[in-house]
């Protein structure tokens, strides 16, 4: 990743370990994600653009959740790459997710100097194996719904760099916001993806990025794991089982509200 003109700038938020990041390849620039305050979002775009040397600037969004979304304003001109899930997304959808951010920057009388709005997207996404070419950069896409229903995952050729969504993290449990078997599905994705590319670094949405494909697959053994005995825990209805799932995951006050809603949600599944 030290060749020239080619760089992978991650930017991790103070703010719940949220991760962005600036892939430069000899082609392009590629902003992703960009969160969360007005002032790592600014810190950003002046890294992308005091890199941008001519090259042009695409923004990808790995799904449609506020926190990801917000930072879109500050690049203006940046063509946009989402979902077909994404782009389809309902107004009244569209609305909710930007009263969301309204809300944020209210609580914490945050100002920013861009408009909040839904992105628009240039570059839809379908199906699983899709390729975007850019030169020589190739941006092959799976996706990957369950955390919520319009995640995408992207793999950068010839960096190796796969952007993961609210996949795969070292911090995190699965938060199902979508549907648990969707969320099993994209994990069943995970072989097939490090069987056709040779992964160098994996970012995940939240917390430590890694370059080591067995803890990518570590991650993905326990997540699966971690829904498989949920949902045998709610069916029994061990409330004692389902409370030990997440034992020693750190910021518990925090994780024990996103585990008791995967708890509904899964009960919901169920029919219980």
């Amino acid at each position: 990743m030290g060749e020239k003109r080619t760089a992978v700038e991650l930017f991790q938020s103070a703010l719940y370990k949220t991760n962005a990041a600036v892939i430069a390849t000899e082609d392009l620039v590629l902003v992703v994600d960009p969160c969360w305050l007005p002032g790592e979002v600014e810190r950003i775009r002046a890294h992308a653009e005091a890199i941008r040397n001519g090259r042009p600037v695409y923004l990808l969004f790995t799904h449609s959740d506020f926190d990801h979304i917000l930072g879109w304003g500050a690049f203006p001109g940046a063509s946009v790459i989402a979902s077909e899930s994404f782009a389809a997304k309902p107004g009244n959808e569209r609305e909710k997710i930007l009263e969301e951010i309204r809300a944020f920057d209210d609580g914490y009388y945050l100002d920013r100097d861009y408009p909040i709005a839904y992105p628009d997207v240039d570059h839809v996404i379908s199906g699983d194996g899709a390729v975007l070419e850019i030169g020589g950069t190739r941006l092959v896409f799976y996706q990957s719904p369950g955390h919520n229903p319009d995640g995408l995952f992207t793999v950068v050729e010839p960096l190796g760099v796969w952007i993961a969504g609210d996949y795969l993290s070292d911090v995190e449990f699965p938060f199902i916001h979508a549907d648990s078997r969707q969320y099993e599905e994209s994990l069943a994705k995970v072989e097939p993806i490090l069987g056709r590319h040779r992964v160098n670094l994996l970012i995940p949405g939240h917390g430590a990025c890694t370059s080591d494909v067995d803890e990518i697959r570590r991650r993905r053994d326990r997540d699966i794991a971690y829904i498989t005995r949920l949902r045998e825990s709610v069916r029994a209805g061990d409330q004692a089982a389902i409370d030990a799932l997440i034992d020693g995951y750190a910021y518990p006050r925090n994780m024990r509200d996103y585990h008791r809603k995967n708890q509904e949600r899964i009960r919901g599944e169920l029919g219980l």
